[in-house]
């Protein structure tokens, strides 16, 4: 069963003799529990793919799909909702607030989605113990290594259960051996709970745990 469905879709910056083809022409199909991974030099679209999916950019042509539900054509209430309740990112900057702790990092989500206190409570404390940092719960970014502060934001990414999680280079900033136990972490957390995910990578680490790789090159699918 598809989760995402891709079709026919480019995405232009500029106009005129100046246009960029950002993506043009893509389209693929993730089913439901595949690790797809996204491959391809800086540059070839791997990013604005993503983030096409993810609802954080529109295309200039074709149709997204995820869980059944129209990307392309759906108002910023729908598209909010999607990343709230469907979609978890993975980011390479980590992208957590400095000024809170890891285990309110993790809670941002679940917070804006109005769970219950207590639940929220208990949800934190399940995903930090299945990233390895139960005991780093109070220690705040900072006080993180890089590995670390990435396993505080996979869990934080699997707070609201997501269906799909997009990873854009997850072990870019990591070294080759905290990069293989993230992997190793993102395929656990695959096979366990069912979900799919697009992983943009250089990482051949990732590539040989993933169930599928995609190539892009100048912002088309190339193979």
């Amino acid at each position: 069963m598809s989760l995402v469905e891709v079709t026919g879709v480019g995405r232009d910056y500029g106009s005129g003799e100046r246009v960029v083809h950002a993506l043009d022409e893509v389209s693929f199909v993730a089913e439901k529990g595949e690790l797809v991974a996204v491959r391809g030099r800086s540059g070839a679209g791997k990013t604005t793919l993503l983030n096409l999916i993810g609802g954080l950019d529109r295309p200039t042509r074709g149709t997204i799909a995820v869980a059944g539900r129209e990307v392309t054509t759906a108002t910023e209430k729908d598209l909010l909702e999607l990343r709230r309740d469907t979609i978890g990112f993975v980011f390479q900057s980590f992208g957590l607030i400095p000024i809170l702790s890891a285990a309110e990092n993790v809670s941002v989500p679940m917070r804006l989605a109005r769970r219950d206190p207590r639940s929220r409570d208990e949800r934190v404390a399940v995903l930090l113990e299945l990233v390895g940092l139960g005991g780093q719960a109070a220690q705040r970014p900072g006080e993180l290594s890089g590995g670390q502060q990435q396993r505080v934001a996979l869990a934080r990414a699997l707070a609201n259960d997501p269906e799909l999680l997009i990873a854009d280079e997850p072990t870019g900033q990591l070294d080759s051996d905290t990069g293989r136990a993230i992997m190793d972490l993102l395929r656990a957390v695959v096979d366990a709970r069912g979900m799919t995910a697009l992983v943009a990578t250089h990482d051949p680490a990732l590539m040989d745990r993933a169930d599928r790789v995609i190539t892009l090159r100048d912002g088309r699918l190339a193979g």
